[in-house]
């Protein structure tokens, strides 16, 4: 039995209806290219090699690297690598097409790897993940409520997110102390609000959500935003939370006017 390794936060997955279900909400074909990203001891990975002919794998720990060749042989192309420095580009064919990815993710990687795919959609078709259900309740929730933060701006103005089903500790080994829950994100063939610059968009959105407690004022104030919020119809007073994608990516733009002509 390979052992576990704390480090990468590796809870495996033991239910194998569990497996079948997050491999079937991906509804693969025989023509798709998929990636697993973190297959571990290949629970998913025995279900996926029946849908496509086209499966890599992505697993940073290499005595699980091995089992994985051992067992799947040349079925899979298994890439013993850190995924959040992965370039998923290596595995689009010549005739390129969407990637599926889907995996159950370490809990202690989930949030940044998602953010480090944003910057990879155009080869991406849809992403079935399994997460911390705490993350999964982060990244659909709705404006106003206290789940909604930058990473639910971020992400769904590049995604539409649905929270597919939860699964129970009781489902891995060892079982984790939280609960996780399958989603599923597929980019929006245009991102959510428009053009804008990336990089004033991500600044502001991080800075705006710093502290939560702070109104838009006083955590953009680096940005001197009265005047572009009141452009905007947005009262400074508000605080993060009560603002919409489409309206981060409007001040988003709107400051970086004004940044320019200073």
């Amino acid at each position: 039995m390979t052992r576990q390794r704390k480090r990468f936060g590796q809870h495996f997955l033991t239910d194998d209806e569990i497996a079948r279900r997050v491999v079937g909400a991906a509804s693969i074909s025989s023509q798709d290219t998929v990636v697993e990203i973190g297959p571990g001891r290949g629970a998913l990975t025995g279900h996926l090699v029946a849908c496509t002919g086209d499966l890599h794998l992505v697993e940073i720990d290499r005595e699980l690297v091995a089992r994985l060749k051992a067992r799947f042989g040349t079925s899979v192309q298994v890439y013993p690598e850190d995924v959040l420095r992965f370039d998923f580009n290596q595995v689009v064919s010549a005739e390129p097409q969407a990637l599926t990815l889907i995996g159950n993710l370490p809990y202690n990687i989930s949030t940044p790897l998602i953010m480090v795919l944003l910057g990879q959609l155009d080869i991406i078709g849809q992403m079935v993940f399994m997460l911390q259900r705490e993350v999964a309740v982060r990244l659909a929730a709705s404006p106003a409520t206290r789940d909604y933060g930058r990473l639910s701006v971020m992400v769904q103005r590049h995604c539409a997110i649905e929270r597919l089903f939860d699964v129970l500790p009781a489902a891995f080994a060892p079982p984790p102390k939280v609960h996780s829950t399958v989603v599923r994100l597929t980019p929006h063939a245009v991102p959510r609000g428009g053009p804008v610059e990336d990089t004033v968009f991500i600044n502001v959105v991080r800075d705006a959500f710093s502290m939560r407690r702070k109104t838009l004022r006083r955590a953009l104030k680096r940005y001197q935003p009265d005047a572009a919020l009141q452009r905007l119809g947005i009262d400074s007073g508000l605080r993060a939370e009560r603002l919409s994608v489409e309206q981060f990516v409007d001040l988003a733009n709107q400051l970086a006017t004004t940044v320019r002509d200073r």
